[in-house]
C-alpha cells in the first residue's frame, strides 16, 4: 500500500469511509507529513499555504481522537477571521458526517452573542471560532476548556498580524497543559516561533513548499506610471476577460476606490475590506463565490480564509512589501491542478522591489507591454449569474433542497439554471443564470414555506 494512501493511516473505519465517499484517496503533501504525528498525539507545527489540505489534516486528527459519548468541548480551533472559521467548520462537518451526533459549534464575532451562549448550554464536542469571541465566552464562564484534548491555531501568523496575541494568551492560559497543540501557518516568522516555544511540547515541524510554482502559475509584470494604474487594470481585465478574479490592494481606502472606479466603468465588482459590516462581508463573499460578481477587490487581511477554487486571474494593483504575501496572493489561482494566471502592476519607484522579488522567487521577472486598448464596441463584462436573497434561513428550517425544489418545481427553472445556494441563520442566497431571474422570482412568489409566502428579491449591482 502506498504511504500516501489514507488507508495506510491508523484512522477509524468511519472516517476512512467518509474520506472514500468524498473521493479522496491520496493525501496531499501536508497531510502525508502531518497526519502520522497528529494521530500519534504529538504537537505539530505545519507550514503550508491555503489550498494545501491542512484543514482536513487537523480535522481528521481531532475527529479521530474525539470521545463522542461525552458532549463536552474536547477540541478548539482558533482562526483569524469569521470566513475562515466558517470554512473550517464546513470541512470538519463534512469529515464527521458518518460519525453519530458530533456537535460542532462556531463562535465568531459579528453575530449575536446570546444564541451562541444558548448553544453552548446544550454542549459541544468541537468549537471553531475567532479569538475575540471565544475569549468573551470564556470570560463570562459560558465556555469551559477543562476537558480540552486538542488545541488548533489555524493561520497563526495572521492571528498575530491582526493583533490577537493577548486574546490567544488568555485562551491558552485556560486550556489544560496536558493537551495536543497543532499550529498551522503560511509563514513562520519570529513571533510564531516564540509562541510555539511557549505553548508546545517537542513539536514536529512539517514544512511543505508552495504547490504553486512557475509551472502552475503564469506571472506577468507591467511597469506603469502611477496615474495609469487604473487604466492599465481595465486594459488587462478587457484583455483576459476572467470569469472570476481578485484585485489585491494595499489599503482599505484603495480597495474601495478601485472597486468604485471599476464599477463606474461598467465592471461587475465588489470590495472586501475591514470597514464592511459583517452582513455586507458575508453577502459580498457569497456573491463572488456564486459567480454573480466577477471581480473582488480586496485587502490581504480581508481576503484571508477566502476559499474559492476557480479564481481565473489574480491582479496585484501594487507589489506587496512582504514577498510571502505575494506568493500567498498568487497562490489563490491555479488550484486543483489548473493553470493559474497572475498580473502585477508596478511603478518605476518599485523597480528595486521587483529585483528583490526576483531573487526571492528565483525566477526571471521581465516587464511586458500592456495589451492594446479594447475596441469601442467591446461587449460589457457581465457576471454569468445573479443572486436572489431569501428572507428565511436555518432558524426557519430552510434547507438547500427546499430552495432548489421551489425553483425547479412544476413549470419552474431547469436545474442547470440554478447555481450555488448559501444558507445563513435568517437569510439565504441562491444564484440563478441572469436570463432566469424573472422566472425565478415569479416561481418563488408562488411558493409557500411553513404556510408563509417565500420572500425573495434580486440583489442588484
Amino acid at each position: 500500500m502506498n504511504q500516501t494512501d489514507f488507508a495506510s493511516l491508523n484512522l477509524q473505519a468511519d472516517l476512512l469511509n467518509t474520506i472514500s465517499s468524498l473521493g479522496f484517496e491520496v493525501m496531499t503533501p501536508i497531510q502525508a507529513q502531518s497526519l502520522p504525528p497528529i494521530l500519534a498525539g504529538q504537537d505539530v507545527i505545519g507550514q503550508a499555504k491555503s489550498g494545501s489540505g491542512k484543514t482536513a489534516a487537523f480535522g481528521l486528527g481531532l475527529l479521530n481522537r474525539l470521545d463522542i459519548t461525552k458532549c463536552r468541548v474536547q477540541s478548539l480551533v482558533l482562526c483569524p477571521t469569521r470566513e475562515l472559521a466558517d470554512q473550517v467548520s464546513k470541512v470538519i462537518r463534512q469529515l464527521a458526517r458518518t460519525l453519530p451526533n458530533v456537535k460542532i459549534l462556531t463562535l465568531c464575532g459579528g453575530l449575536p452573542f446570546r444564541p451562541q451562549a444558548s448553544s453552548l448550554e446544550h454542549g459541544a464536542h468541537i468549537v471553531v471560532g475567532t479569538p475575540g469571541r471565544v475569549g468573551k465566552h470564556l470570560r463570562k464562564g459560558l465556555l469551559s476548556l477543562t476537558h480540552l484534548t486538542t488545541l488548533v491555531l489555524d493561520e497563526g501568523d495572521r492571528m498575530l498580524d491582526m493583533g490577537f496575541q493577548d486574546e490567544l494568551d488568555a485562551i491558552i492560559e485556560q486550556a489544560p497543559t496536558r493537551r495536543q497543540t497543532l499550529l498551522f501557518s503560511a509563514t513562520y516568522p519570529e513571533k510564531i516561533q516564540s509562541i510555539a516555544e511557549r505553548i508546545m511540547i517537542k513539536p514536529v515541524m512539517v514544512k511543505v513548499a508552495s504547490t504553486h510554482d512557475s509551472t502552475s502559475i503564469e506571472q506577468h509584470f507591467y511597469e506603469v506610471d502611477q496615474d495609469e494604474r487604473m487604466s492599465s487594470l481595465r486594459r488587462l481585465l478587457h484583455h483576459y476577460r476572467p470569469e472570476s478574479s481578485v484585485v489585491f490592494c494595499a489599503t482599505k481606502i484603495e480597495a474601495q476606490e478601485v472597486s468604485d472606479a471599476l464599477a463606474y466603468s461598467g465592471f461587475s465588482t465588489l470590495a472586501l475590506h475591514g470597514d464592511l459590516e459583517q452582513g455586507d462581508r458575508d453577502e459580498t463573499l457569497v456573491r463572488f463565490a456564486n459567480k454573480s460578481v466577477s471581480i473582488l477587490v480586496a485587502t490581504d487581511v480581508a481576503a484571508r480564509g477566502l476559499d474559492i477554487d476557480s479564481i481565473d486571474v489574480v491582479f496585484n494593483y501594487h507589489i506587496s512589501r512582504d514577498f510571502e504575501v505575494h506568493v500567498h496572493r498568487i497562490g489563490r489561482t491555479g488550484r486543483a491542478g489548473s493553470k493559474g494566471l497572475a498580473c502585477s502592476l508596478y511603478s518605476e519607484k518599485e523597480r528595486t522591489k521587483i529585483s528583490e522579488l526576483q531573487a526571492y522567487l528565483e525566477q526571471t521577472l521581465e516587464s511586458e507591454p500592456l495589451p492594446p486598448f479594447p475596441p469601442l464596441d467591446t461587449p460589457k463584462m457581465e457576471a454569468a449569474m445573479a443572486t436572489i436573497k431569501i428572507g428565511s434561513g436555518k432558524k426557519q428550517k430552510v434547507r438547500a433542497g427546499n430552495i432548489l425544489g421551489a425553483l425547479t418545481g412544476e413549470n419552474g427553472l431547469e436545474g442547470t439554471q440554478v447555481g450555488k445556494i448559501h444558507i445563513f441563520d435568517h437569510r439565504s442566497y441562491v444564484a440563478v443564470t441572469r436570463d432566469a431571474v424573472p422566472k425565478a422570482l415569479k416561481k418563488l412568489g408562488e411558493e409557500k414555506w411553513k404556510g408563509r409566502p417565500i420572500q425573495g428579491w434580486l440583489i442588484k449591482n
